[in-house]
């Protein structure tokens, strides 16, 4: 049927068959490129300490889509809990103004260490400097 408007034997124009499923007329599809109305797609989760050659992510994503940073969860919460009074373990994971913080005040007389060791060792979303979830 190449002509929408041709006419029946009946001598009445036809009316274009409506395709509820075809993509929208102004946005074609694009490969690659997710649908109109479908969500984004999250890449899929790599084992830590794996490099994916992505520079976003060397280490890959989390199950959530967030990328894995190069600093290890478990030596920031060992550097936190043994030298926090030094601020090393935030130091190690790039945030200089609660090492600074911790440096200046002797890690809250070893409370803040300790409190800061705790949640470095049971949180499952601790973040580096650059907003990535530390491995585990």
């Amino acid at each position: 049927m190449s002509d929408p408007y041709q006419q029946n034997p009946y001598g009445q124009p036809q009316q274009p068959q409506h395709n509820p499923y075809a993509q929208p007329s102004g946005q074609p599809g694009q490969p690659g490129q997710p649908a109109y109305g479908y969500p984004q797609q999250v890449p899929p989760p790599v084992a830590p300490g794996v490099y994916t050659g992505d520079p976003n992510a060397p280490y890959g994503y989390d199950p959530y889509g967030r990328p894995y940073s190069d600093k290890s969860k478990t030596t920031a919460g060992l550097l936190s809990l043994f030298l926090g009074s030094f601020g090393i373990g935030r130091f190690y994971t790039g945030h200089t103004g609660l090492a600074l913080g911790q440096l200046f005040t002797c890690g809250g007389c070893g409370i803040w260490a300790l409190i800061d060791a705790i949640i470095l060792f049971t949180q499952d979303g601790a973040t580096d400097a650059q907003g990535r979830v530390l491995r585990s």
